[in-house]
């Protein structure tokens, strides 16, 4: 709940700036607010557009069980949702909008929240469940120089999933209906940048009923309504304005950055892999084994990445991400498991998730300049050398730690959850990866000392986070050194961390029979520690090699990341300059995975970890080599094919070796 609010807090902020900002070019350095300018900015509101949206959506659903006898009940519901859109203007002389625009509308990813209705008795459990919304939808409005109001309406549409546990045969039933409906609404919209607009727009939708019959006789029958409020931004996708823009007080043609604005950046990308193996030889299975015959599985992410500058070293950022996709086995299998990308959740449709919502203030205190690099978290211009930065908000602890240039993005580089980060390093995250936190990075030229504190799961492997501020909670220190070895530049990373998080032993587990391999009978507030070596080397322009030890106790369960308690990778990075292809990169690398005596004795008796576990446990070290070749097409788009060789996946000696296959496609603008 207190992640909810806080975002739907945050998108609030941000449309109340997005409203008000003022698009010059982008500039260097620190920016002040602009002044007014004396020439009107007008905006061409004609022609073919496409965006996204994220927004709040309340709702009403009236159901009917029927098993046998009917009981009706009404049920009101929430989300966070996410979605793209893409739409047509035509403005008239009058200054009269003519429009249509067709949406898609997605749930946001917690458990509950795409659940309409459900309704629980004694012998069975029935839910329905949205899996998206779309509608089609004419626009009227009336333009003005910048600002355009107008009403809309249309046909809407659902797609609900009726879940009936148990089902028939003690498994749970599914049935998918499409819901037809109608949609009404009304909103504001301004332009912000020669080819970008952004809105807030209102929309109710209603929708008719469905119907679902299960195989055990039991039939449901639901109905909805849902009022939503939701931000909007747009891109024109033709560039008729371009010659006039500067006339009408918009930057030149040649001075446009599409993504870069003087109070504002954005940044975007799309990561889908498939992933398989083949058959590969395995004596017995249990709960979380890679399952012995050929399997395939695929994921998929769309990210936008959105900066703005508030005051003299003052930044906002947010990243709204739709996710959908499978691990392989439900991503369970290999503690160093081959997907980075693979989500702990798995969802047969696209979900939103607010992968980044952030504030970072930055302190000069001199020591010469350097330039900021555009990123995705990163606002281009310059700061000090040196400098104190504070970040507070949600975001992933990798993030700020453990970074590594050859080896940290699954979306581009190495994608073994043990090779692109440290194994053992149990951070605190979701299952998603990410947690809310507070950082403090003191940076000089030669090094920098970065300290944090962030929330961990209120149990192992959940979403929701323990609210025991100060008391429960995941504490990193990293000290990052630049060196030179032979002239050529390099970084060591040192790490320790310490969890106070509410968890279970697994000595005390194994050591009570009569708790039957439950760890959750054993959970309390336990300490768990560790630390990391991070090591990169540049050898050339071309070649640079990396590598990670990581360690932690291994007596408590793991948290978040991944069943290892001491690991070591590396690698080396190639740029295929040699062979012609500048931008193309090969990849290899390598790890040893392994776990704590009182982490194996649990595992060998039967006990499940967060995704390893095939019921008995012949233990060797796990061990994995991976490579990659990214091809790079053009500027935006790369496609990478790696392989992955898991011997003793699960480390589990009895099965496997493992050949896992993987194709690549990433675009990032």
């Amino acid at each position: 709940m207190f992640g909810r609010f806080a975002i739907i807090a945050s998108i609030v902020g941000v449309a109340i700036f997005l409203l008000g900002l003022d698009c010059a070019p982008a500039a260097d350095g620190p920016v002040t607010p602009a002044k007014a300018t004396a020439a009107p900015r007008f905006y061409d509101w004609n022609g073919l557009y496409a965006g996204g949206h994220v927004g709040y959506a309340r709702g009403n659903a009236r159901t009917t069980l029927s098993n046998p006898v009917p009981v009706s009940a009404s049920n009101s519901f929430g989300s966070l949702f996410g979605g793209v859109q893409i739409g047509y203007n035509y403005l008239f002389s009058s200054r009269v909008l003519l429009g249509i625009e067709a949406d898609i509308s997605f749930p946001n990813y917690l458990a509950a929240d795409d659940v309409a209705a459900s309704r629980v008795t004694a012998t069975t459990d029935v839910a329905h469940q949205i899996d998206y919304i779309g509608t089609l939808r004419g626009r009227l409005g009336y333009a003005l120089d910048r600002w355009m109001v107008y009403g809309t309406g249309g046909f809407a549409w659902s797609q609900a999933r009726f879940l009936q546990t148990p089902g028939a045969a003690n498994d749970q039933d599914k049935v998918l209906r499409i819901l037809p409906g109608w949609t009404a609404g009304a909103g504001v919209e301004v332009a912000i940048a020669p080819f970008w607009t952004t809105r807030v727009e209102y929309l109710y939708s209603r929708f008719s009923h469905g119907t679902a019959v299960f195989p055990s006789g039991a039939s449901y029958e639901s109905q909805f309504d849902i009022h939503t409020v939701r931000l909007a931004l747009n891109r024109k996708l033709d560039s008729s304005q371009n010659d006039t823009a500067g006339n009408a007080g918009w930057p030149k043609v040649s001075e446009i950055d599409d993504v870069k604005f003087k109070n504002w950046e954005l940044h975007g990308q799309t990561t889908y892999i498939q992933q398989g193996y083949p058959a590969f030889p395995s004596p017995y299975v249990g709960t979380n084994s890679f399952t012995p015959w050929a399997q395939t599985r695929n994921t998929w992410t769309g990210t936008a990445f959105l900066g703005f500058r508030l005051w003299q070293g003052g930044e906002f950022y947010y990243s709204p991400e739709l996710l959908q996709g499978f691990g392989l086995h439900d991503t369970t299998g290999a503690a160093g498991f081959p997907n980075g990308e693979a989500q702990k959740s798995s969802f047969a449709y696209p979900h939103y998730h607010t992968a980044r919502l952030f504030l970072r203030q930055t302190f000069g205190f001199g020591g010469g300049e350097e330039k900021l690099e555009s990123g995705p978290t990163q606002l281009s211009g310059k700061a000090d050398v040196s400098r104190l930065t504070l970040q507070v908000g949600k975001f992933p602890v990798t993030d700020v730690f453990d970074g590594n240039s050859y080896a940290r993005d699954p979306r581009k580089d190495f994608i073994n959850w043990s090779i692109w980060a440290a194994g053992a390093f149990d951070y605190g995250a979701d299952r998603l990866g990410v947690t809310y936190g507070a950082v403090a990075d003191f940076n000089q030229s030669n090094w920098a000392l970065r300290a944090g504190y962030f929330l961990v799961s209120a149990q192992s492997n959940t979403d929701e986070f323990d609210m025991h501020l100060m008391n429960r909670g995941s504490y990193v220190v990293e000290l990052e050194t630049r060196y030179t070895l032979f002239s050529r530049p390099g970084k060591l990373r040192t790490i320790g961390w310490i969890n106070s998080a509410f968890a279970g032993s697994y000595r005390e587990t194994l050591n009570n029979s009569a708790l039957n391999l439950d760890i959750t009978q054993t959970r309390t507030g336990r300490i768990k520690y560790g630390y990391v070596f991070n090591v990169e080397q540049s050898v050339t322009d071309d070649i640079g090699l990396f590598g990670r030890w990581s360690w932690n106790d291994g007596r408590n369960e793991i948290m978040a990341f991944t069943d290892i308690d001491v690991s070591l990778s590396g690698g080396v990075s190639i740029k295929g300059k040699p062979w012609g292809r500048s931008e193309d990169t090969l990849g290899i690398g390598a790890a040893i995975n392994g776990l704590s005596n009182d982490h194996r004795d649990y595992i060998a008796a039967g006990g499940l970890g967060i995704l390893i576990g095939d019921g008995r446990l012949n233990y060797r070290q796990e061990r994995i080599l991976e490579t990659y070749y990214s091809l790079a097409v053009n500027k935006a788009l790369a496609l990478t094919f790696d392989y992955q060789l898991i011997a003793n996946p699960g480390y589990n000696a009895d099965r496997g070796a493992v050949s896992i296959f993987s194709g690549r496609l990433h675009v990032e603008f």
